[in-house]
């Protein structure tokens, strides 16, 4: 979960939290107007000392306003027709007991030695580590196994792309893994260019969340899906910031459910360090409006 100091980072540092804060103050300006209105006509010979009971109201209503605005570390909202829920949390993909969905590039690459092709840090290589043991040769073949019916792209010389996986899927490739009643969807979000950098865009994400939806609804019995900011580590979308492709998420999932649910719950998990990225105030008023 977001620390207090990063919610109030939060807060302070995007315009819907000044704006909120703002309004908070206000209001509790009023009340704190009304307040003393109220005890100069009913006490106005009380011994009370007037400013120091004036300040600490003061100070408290300021401090309430300050909690009340500060963002969430969780949104949701429940759709009614057709019926679905949709939420947005700060917290840890890997805890979730839901079916997972995990980017991946076209290549479908797994290496994490060295952090050359993939590195540890990303949801990619936590996917191997925390699920798959570390074990690459597992990972790989039950990779293989899952896109064994899906023709390849291309295939790049080893002298080309020196590292990593040489066959080439079509992005917007989903591979479903299952492992321990859980399933996988590995879905290929983005080129991994030759020299291990991976570029997408905003046509090819929204064509691989496309092709995501359809192979959730078609495999499961719409059981929650926690999915990550797909796109938000180390694709090249330059056009796109974090809070952005949250809502290209948001708006892709529920423009499908509404013509067929893919799941009954899905959640997006915001890393930590990500927090401060997304204005979750703002982000909550696009979950309402859609």
């Amino acid at each position: 979960m977001a620390t207090p100091v990063g919610r109030f980072r939060v807060l302070l540092g995007t315009r819907h939290g000044r704006l909120l804060l703002g309004r908070n103050w206000a209001v509790q300006f009023g009340l704190l107007s009304g307040a003393a209105q109220l005890y100069l006509t009913f006490w106005p010979d009380s011994a009370l000392p007037r400013v120091p009971a004036f300040l600490a109201i003061g100070g408290l209503t300021m401090i309430g306003a300050t909690a009340v605005s500060l963002p969430r570390n969780r949104i949701s909202r429940e759709f009614r027709h057709p019926e679905f829920t949709v939420t947005v949390e700060v917290g840890d993909l890997f805890e979730s007991p839901s079916h997972l969905v995990i980017g991946f590039s076209d290549t479908f690459d797994t290496d994490t030695r060295n952090d050359r092709v993939i590195t540890h840090r990303t949801v990619q290589g936590q996917f191997l580590h925390r699920v798959y043991g570390g074990d690459t040769a597992r990972l790989d073949a039950c990779l293989d196994a899952a896109l064994a019916e899906v023709t390849p792209a291309t295939t790049e010389s080893r002298s080309e792309k020196r590292v990593g996986k040489l066959v080439r899927y079509p992005v917007g490739t989903v591979a479903v893994l299952e492992d321990d009643g859980r399933r996988f969807f590995c879905s290929a979000y983005g080129r991994m260019n030759n020299d291990l950098v991976v570029s997408s865009g905003a046509e090819q994400m929204w064509q691989s969340l496309t092709r995501l939806w359809d192979a959730i609804h078609r495999t499961t019995h719409r059981e929650a899906v926690a999915m990550p900011v797909t796109g938000s580590a180390l694709a090249r979308i330059n056009s796109m910031d974090h809070a952005s492709l949250v809502k290209m998420i948001l708006l892709s999932f529920v423009t499908r459910s509404r013509d067929a649910v893919v799941c009954d719950a899905l959640t997006i998990v915001i890393h930590p360090r990500d927090y401060y990225r997304i204005d979750m105030l703002e982000l909550d008023v696009f979950l309402q409006s859609l």
